[in-house]
C-alpha cells in the first residue's frame, strides 16, 4: 500500500493517490495547494467556498481538480463541515449542490455516503483528517472529515457503521485511505482535549497521546481514526495512510496552524464508476 503524488499533466495539478482504491472500481483524489488560480494566502488550488477567497476563482479550481480527476464539472457533492459527526446519504437528485454555492451545499453534516454511481463526494481539509471509506463489493462509498471534535465524536467508526447499516457492507471488505493531516509532530492540545480523549479511547491512549514537557500532549489524529476503523472492523491490509503531516508540508497542502489560521482548503474526492 501506498500513498504519492501524481501529475494530472496540466498547469502543475498534483493529486495525491492511495494503491488501496481499484482504479477500475473508484476514482478518487485529494488535492495539493498546486496547481489553481487563488491567489495570496489561497495561492493557488483553494477549494473551499467558505475561506473569504473570490468565489469565481474557487469555481474555477474546483473545475480544475474535477478535469484532473477525469470527472464532469460541477458533479459532484459538498456540505458545510461543523467538525462534527453528522453523516448524510447522498442520492443522484443531489448531484451537484454545493459545487458553486456554499450556501446550498449539505448542511450540518461531516461525511458523504452513496452508492450512486458517478456521484462524487467531496470535502475539505486544513490539518483535520481526510477519511476515504469504499466497499469493493456493495459498491458504496463515504467520505469523512476528522477533525479533533468529529474524531472525539468517532466519526470515522459511525461512518463504517453507517456504511454497514445502509448499504450491507462488511467492514472487512471496505478499504480506507486516511489523507494527510496534521500529525502528532505538529499538534499540541491541552488537558482538557486529551482527558476527552483518554475517555473516549482508553484502549487507544498509549498510541495517540504524548506528553510534551510542557504538560502539553501531542495528538495523534489520523492515527486514532486508524484505531477506529480497526475496532469497527476494518482489516489493517485494508486502511492505507498517507502519513504525510499537513503543518510539515504546508507549502505542499493547506494547514490552518502552519499558515497562521488564514488559509486554503484541499479537498477529498471520491466516485463510484
Amino acid at each position: 500500500m501506498s500513498f504519492s503524488l501524481v501529475s494530472a499533466k496540466l498547469n502543475n495539478l498534483w493529486i495525491g493517490k492511495f494503491s488501496i482504491f481499484p482504479d477500475e472500481l473508484f476514482v478518487h483524489g485529494i488535492s495539493t495547494r498546486h496547481g489553481g488560480v487563488s491567489q495570496g494566502d489561497f495561492d493557488s488550488l483553494n477549494l473551499g467556498l467558505h475561506v473569504n477567497d473570490q468565489p469565481e476563482l474557487v469555481k474555477k479550481n474546483r473545475d480544475i481538480f474535477f478535469t484532473g480527476l477525469g470527472l464532469p464539472a460541477g458533479s459532484g457533492v459538498t456540505c458545510q463541515q461543523v467538525h462534527g459527526a453528522n453523516i448524510f446519504c447522498v442520492a443522484g437528485e443531489h448531484t451537484g449542490i454545493g459545487m458553486y454555492n456554499y450556501t446550498e451545499a449539505i448542511s450540518d453534516v461531516d461525511a458523504l455516503v452513496t452508492n450512486v454511481s458517478g456521484l462524487p463526494l467531496m470535502l475539505f481539509f486544513a490539518d483535520c483528517t481526510p477519511i476515504l471509506l469504499a466497499d469493493p463489493v456493495k459498491k458504496a462509498i463515504g467520505v469523512a472529515h476528522g477533525g479533533w471534535k468529529g474524531t472525539l465524536a468517532g466519526i470515522a467508526k459511525k461512518t463504517v457503521s453507517y456504511m454497514v447499516k445502509e448499504f450491507g457492507c462488511m467492514p472487512e471488505h471496505i478499504l480506507a485511505g486516511i489523507g494527510p493531516a496534521i500529525g502528532p509532530c505538529c499538534y499540541e492540545v491541552g488537558n482538557e482535549v486529551a482527558e476527552g480523549f483518554k475517555t473516549a479511547f482508553p484502549d487507544f491512549e498509549q498510541d495517540i497521546l504524548k506528553k510534551t514537557s510542557g504538560g502539553h500532549y501531542h495528538l495523534d489524529l489520523p492515527r486514532t481514526n486508524y484505531l477506529q476503523l480497526r475496532q469497527e472492523g476494518l482489516l489493517a491490509e485494508h486502511i492505507d495512510m498517507a502519513d504525510v503531516c499537513t503543518a510539515c508540508n504546508n507549502r505542499q497542502f493547506f494547514s490552518y496552524r502552519a499558515d497562521g489560521g488564514r488559509t486554503g482548503r484541499i479537498a477529498a474526492v471520491l466516485s463510484i464508476k
